[in-house]
Formats: C-alpha cells, structure tokens, sequence
C-alpha cells in the first residue's frame, strides 16, 4: 500500500469548501463563514495573496472556525510558507473565532510531499490561543519552540521525513488539553532524524496530558524500535486509540506489542502497512480482537518489497 496525500474532504468536522472569487457574479451564494472550513489556496492562474485579500474582502471572517490553506507558491521551484504565515498574523483580529488551522492541504499532483517547505508553528500558537486543532502536511524547515498551549485539542504533523528538532520541542511543550496526537515520523531519506531516545523523551511527555485519547507515531523507518518502546510507555494506559501503521513494523514490532503491557482496553489498534508474518499478526488479531478491539492488520503491498527491504508508505 502506497499512500498519497489527497485534499482534505473534512477538516474540524466541517466540510471543506473552496474559496472561489466572486468576480463576474456568476459563482453560487457563498456558505455560512462557520458551516464550513475554508479552504484557501492557489492555482497556477491564481497568485496566493491577492487570492487571500479577496477572501477577507468576501467572507465574513470574524464568524470563521476553520481554515485551510492549500497551494501558496506560483511555481515549481516553490517558496516555503513563511510569507502566508505572515498573511495569516497580519489578519489575526480578523479572525477571534478560528478554532481549527491546517498548514498545506497540497496534493501529490500538486507537490510531493517532502517538497513542500514548512515555517514556524510557534508564531501560529502564539497568535491564537483559542485555537483547538492544528494539521501541518510536510516536515521540511518545520518549526517549534517550547511553549504552553492551554486550549489545543489535536495536533497532527503529516511528514515523509520529520527532523529531531521539531519531536523534541514537542517534548518540551505543554499541550494540558492534548487529546489527540499525530505524527508521520518518516525516512532519513527525507530528513528524518528522531531517534528513540527522542521518541521515548516524547512518551514522556505526553503522559502529562491527562485527556490524551488517541496516540499516531507513523510512518516510521524505525517502527520496530517505536513500537517496542509505545509497549511500555505509561501513557498507553489512557490511551482508546493507539496507531503504529505506515511504516516497517515487522516481527520484532508486533513482537513488543505482544509481550509488553495490555492493550486490551483500546478500541482501536492500527498497524496498516505492515511487515509482520502472518503467525505475528494472528497473535495480535486473536489477543484483542474477542476483547472488542478492532485492529487493522492490512499488510504492505509486497510488490515494491525487494530483496527484504521494507519501506515506508509516505516518503517523497
């Protein structure tokens, strides 16, 4: 299985609506600005910002809770996302109701995904602190600093290849209201550079946010050595969804999970896209599913497998 990042269809559990510009008068009644999240974002046709000036001009931002943005560059050699950032601060007072943001909803037929170039999310946290839910696609020049955030509900970080740098400031962040955590860790052949050690500090972590539900560390490379350590990290113990899929989790992995502290009291158990032989994977199916887990076992395609290398499902 290959997975390639497509638009979002549902951001903040609202539907996710184009902005078109009104222009000659023929486009359909705008929706209400909180029945949907706006999605704002460039064609080849259409710059970003005089796109962005004409959405502020038309919607009535000061009612907006969601926000998209989609493709900001003009061409191929694209900049990072820095300058929308700042778009996005200049306009802060005009939107006191936003309460859900997500970075970069750019498909594959648009950038890959290690292509695209990433900025600060502090500045963004910092500027919003009423703000719940935060999505970022791509860990290129990502950015965090340690903070507290009393209000953010759920964090997701979509990567081919996450550098340290940004799982570490996680790890020194204060997220009290954290109920739900993910992140494609990715490959070191597109910038990942977390080790366990740095996984393990990020277990910690998490374990002082008493709401966390759901747990994602995907799409890893060293998926083997995530698992063995979610196997024993205290916070699984909270925890009704735990999701270790998309990466090279084999034997060993699944292995962990077996011996390490019960997951019977989850609902759900991901481990799409993996490696495991099909005795590992009974194991697992047959220890939680009679407990009202439901796991997803859905293997790799074996296909791209060669010569026993494994492989992420997101890299570039």
């Amino acid at each position: 299985m290959r997975y390639h990042p497509s638009h979002l269809k549902r951001f903040h559990d609202l539907p996710v609506h184009d902005y078109e510009p009104g222009g000659d008068g023929r486009r359909r009644p705008l929706p209400e600005p909180d029945a949907v999240a706006w999605r704002v974002g460039a064609s080849w046709e259409q710059p970003f910002e005089p796109l962005w000036r004409s959405f502020l001009d038309e919607v009535r931002s000061e009612d907006v809770t969601a926000l998209v943005i989609g493709l900001w560059w003009e061409e191929w050699d694209e900049h990072g996302i820095t300058p929308v950032l700042d778009l996005l601060l200049a306009a802060v007072d005009r939107f006191p109701r936003l309460r859900a943001l997500f970075l970069a909803d750019v498909e594959s037929e648009e950038s890959e995904i290690s292509w695209i170039r990433q900025g600060d999310l502090s500045v963004v946290l910092r500027a919003w602190p009423g703000l719940v839910e935060l999505g970022v696609r791509g860990g290129t020049e990502l950015r965090l600093e340690p903070l507290r955030h009393d209000r953010l509900r759920t964090l997701r970080v979509e990567s081919g290849g996450l550098p340290a740098e940004p799982v570490r400031a996680l790890a020194s962040c204060s997220f009290p209201a954290l109920n739900s955590l993910e992140l494609w860790l990715g490959t070191s052949a597109y910038g990942a550079s977390s080790t366990v050690a740095d996984v393990k500090a990020l277990l910690d972590a998490v374990g002082r946010c008493p709401g966390l539900r759901h747990l994602g560390l995907k799409n890893s490379e060293m998926q083997d050595a995530v698992a063995a350590a979610v196997a024993e990290a205290p916070v699984v113990a909270g925890l009704t969804s735990l999701d270790l899929g998309m990466g090279t989790l084999g034997d060993a992995g699944g292995g962990a999970l077996l011996s390490g502290q019960p997951l019977t009291h989850l609902r759900h158990l991901g481990l799409r896209h993996h490696f495991m032989g099909e005795e590992t994977a009974e194991r697992l199916r047959a220890g939680l599913e009679p407990h009202g887990v439901a796991v997803d076992l859905t293997p790799a395609d074996a296909r791209p497998y060669r010569q026993g290398r494994r492989y992420v499902a997101v890299g570039e």
